[in-house]
């Protein structure tokens, strides 16, 4: 009799010393398992360690000698569970089908006591009770993991694009009753208003924008207290840059149009990419194609020279599988124009009018005069009469009230916005020689009445001085003053002159 009492009583001992080393999630007697939540698509680990204790005692190593066996236990109690991963004495795996090859465990963890089973990717049907046997020495334990799934799924599939309108649904495998949902926007809680409407664990997004990207969580609170979350990165399909660029270019240059996407085709595995860019200019609508190139996501349309008729609306349709997106651009092409056509004459006043088309009001205007030397650059400030008025119908103007050689060469009128410098355009002043006769107009009419007046005072006096002149030699008597006096010759001056004459003839 004392030696019964003795057995059950080593046996009760062993009993409570062995209790006291069951491994997490053990179910014993009407103890609870551990449960474990996973995203669909994700992957799951069902934890089973041996204690530490357990592990000192064995110092610190298991035995060759130890099995691994994960069952799982069926949807109904009176299903028999079925076999998901055993791992044999001698090394030997046998896997089920249906989970193969998405279970494992790892060998070196084994001999340190972990014998957690790894489940990647995690599927919705793999919802339910899971339990480990442990088998090494002598020894038995077991592990219960209870698996639960929550699916996040969206709709149309990927690749989601912009202003597509899209659905996320958020759901579990729990049985209790689902009481709220709630969705986080990269950490931020969404208002269900608006662009965002939440119904029976689901969110629409009406016209999803870039901004939408990024991570998305959604949080389900059930009848019973449990509440679960999972996340979901969201990828939509777009393109790079602002949402309306603008592109600066001066007439008679070059301009690219940017229309590059956020993410390769390839990603999403499409295969099939074509682009084309229309412009609606005189009227007609132009077009252009651009072939397809699956190893880039950039399609830019190359415009070899502009001008003011070439500005305007462009867009750009990138068709992705069966799926076609697009995106507007605008070429503003900044124009020169000067007062005086052609070569300039020294000493004219010249205006240098910059004009923009298409402006967004942000922009403003700067003039430089560009010296031989780079670094030898004289700045002028555009001044214009009502700038603030006018800046959207004929741009900013610059005035060289008297022009001069120092203002030989050439002009840039650089446009700014909010973002830095936003293209330039320039203007080549030629200065022909001195001006000489273009006095100023608001003198011209008192220069000639001056030049009239002087004439006719020094004419006047001309006249005056030739009258004074002639009234002083004029004769007391003027009578006699057309009298000449004559002198007579004697008869013996004849005489004489007589003979002269007859000798003369003789020789």
């Amino acid at each position: 009799m004392r030696l019964v009492s003795l057995v059950m009583f080593l046996t009760f001992i062993l009993l409570v010393f062995n209790a006291g080393h069951i491994l997490p999630g053990v179910v014993e007697g009407e103890s609870r398992e551990q449960k474990v939540w996973a995203r669909a698509g994700s992957s799951a680990v069902l934890p089973c360690h041996l204690s530490p204790r357990k592990m000192w005692k064995s110092w610190k190593q298991l035995p060759d000698k130890t099995s691994v066996l994960w069952k799982r236990h069926g949807g109904s109690t009176h299903q028999e569970p079925h076999v998901v991963l055993e791992v044999g004495y001698s090394g030997l795996r046998k896997t089920a089908l249906p989970m193969r090859p998405r279970v494992s465990v790892q060998d070196s963890a084994l001999r340190n006591g972990n014998f957690s089973l790894r489940i990647d990717p995690v599927r919705s049907e793999d919802a339910g009770l899971y339990e480990a046997q442990v088998a090494y020495n002598t020894e038995v334990q077991s592990c219960q993991v209870e698996l639960g799934i929550i699916t996040v799924t969206l709709s149309p599939p990927s690749p989601v694009v912009e202003n597509e309108p899209l659905l996320l649904s958020c759901n579990s495998s729990h049985r209790a009753t689902l009481m709220e949902t709630r969705w986080f926007h990269n950490g931020h809680l969404v208002p269900t208003s608006g662009t965002f409407w939440s119904l029976h664990g689901a969110l629409s997004i009406l016209r999803p924008a870039m901004s939408d990207a990024g991570s998305w969580c959604c949080q389900l609170r059930y009848s019973d207290n449990e509440i679960i979350s999972a996340t979901y990165n969201l990828q939509i399909l777009g393109f790079d840059g602002p949402m309306n660029p603008v592109v600066y270019a001066a007439a008679g240059s070059a301009a690219d149009l940017p229309c590059t996407l956020n993410y390769l085709p390839s990603a999403f595995g499409i295969n099939v990419v074509t682009a084309h860019w229309s412009h609606l200019a005189g009227g007609h609508l132009e077009d252009w194609g651009i072939s397809q190139n699956l190893s880039s996501r950039s399609f830019p349309l190359h415009l070899p020279v502009v001008g003011p008729g070439d500005a305007g609306w462009y867009r750009c349709a990138v068709s992705v599988g069966s799926k076609t997106i697009s995106r507007d651009v605008t070429l503003a092409v900044v124009t020169v124009t000067a007062s005086i056509q052609g070569p300039v004459s020294e000493g004219s006043r010249l205006l240098l009018i910059c004009s923009l088309t298409h402006p967004w009001g942000h922009e403003h205007f700067q003039w430089k005069h560009l010296d031989s030397a780079p670094t030898n650059s004289k700045l002028a400030v555009a001044t214009s009469r009502n700038l603030e008025i006018h800046r959207s119908q004929m741009g900013p103007t610059l005035e060289i009230p008297r022009v001069s050689q120092k203002d030989t060469g050439t002009w840039e009128c650089s446009v700014y916005g909010p973002e830095g410098r936003l293209g330039a355009a320039e203007y080549g002043l030629q200065i022909t020689g001195a001006q000489v006769s273009s006095p100023p107009t608001i003198f011209s009419g008192q220069v000639t009445f001056g030049l009239t007046l002087t004439l006719f005072i020094l004419l006047t006096v001309c006249v005056l001085i030739l009258a004074l002149q002639k009234r002083a030699r004029s004769p007391a008597f003027p009578a006699l003053e057309g009298m000449v006096a004559v002198t007579v010759p004697s008869k013996k001056e004849m005489e004489e002159n007589k003979k002269e004459k007859i000798q003369q003839t003789e020789c």
